[in-house]
């Protein structure tokens, strides 16, 4: 949720992109000409860990810091890892934000590219892998949701809010569509 201006609730709404990834790709070539498979394993989930970490920590200074919505929290990981802090952090691709094209938006908008290195594939994947991108809603009264199937309606208005063709809202929303298509 976001409040409207004209009710004169500060809240904020705002974009991130980290990547604890650079580098692991030539990393895991050097341990696969070694044939040390564990150590690739590893390495890709350490990164994707860090990545993880890391968005945790920029959604905590936004809180405390930035934004300064929460100043005084003090979290244990437990807490943390029941959201027991104020707002949410949904991610392109995820239940709560199932349009992984929601992530070109970012891209251009952030500036992530040019700034971070963060690169997009055709697919929307991130490269490095090891990245992590989202929204962050500060709203007291943010929850994290799950997006069910959608109907045709859904599509057809969703795909004339984004000026895009039904057929690409479709092919991208597919996983989430209650109709053939």
């Amino acid at each position: 949720m976001v409040a409207p201006v004209e009710t004169g609730v500060k809240d904020h709404i705002g974009l991130f992109a980290v990547s604890c990834g650079f580098g692991t790709e030539e990393l895991c070539e050097e341990y696969k000409k070694d044939l040390d498979d564990y150590s690739v394993i590893m390495i890709k989930a350490l990164a994707d860990r860090l990545a993880e970490a890391f968005a945790e920590k920029v959604h905590e200074d936004v809180r405390k810091d930035y934004w300064g919505y929460a100043s005084n929290e003090k979290l244990d990981a437990k807490e943390l890892f029941q959201l027991k802090y104020q707002g949410i952090r949904p991610a392109p691709g995820y239940p709560s934000q199932p349009d992984h094209t929601e992530k070109t938006f970012m891209w251009k908008h952030m500036e992530v590219e040019e700034r971070t290195g963060i690169e997009l594939t055709e697919s929307l994947a991130m490269v490095p892998a090891a990245s992590v991108s989202g929204v962050i809603f500060a709203h007291k009264q943010s929850e994290y949701f799950a997006v069910g199937k959608i109907t045709k309606d859904q599509v057809d208005s969703y795909a004339s809010r984004k000026s895009v063709e039904v057929e690409s809202a479709e092919r991208w929303l597919s996983p989430i569509l209650g109709y053939e298509n």
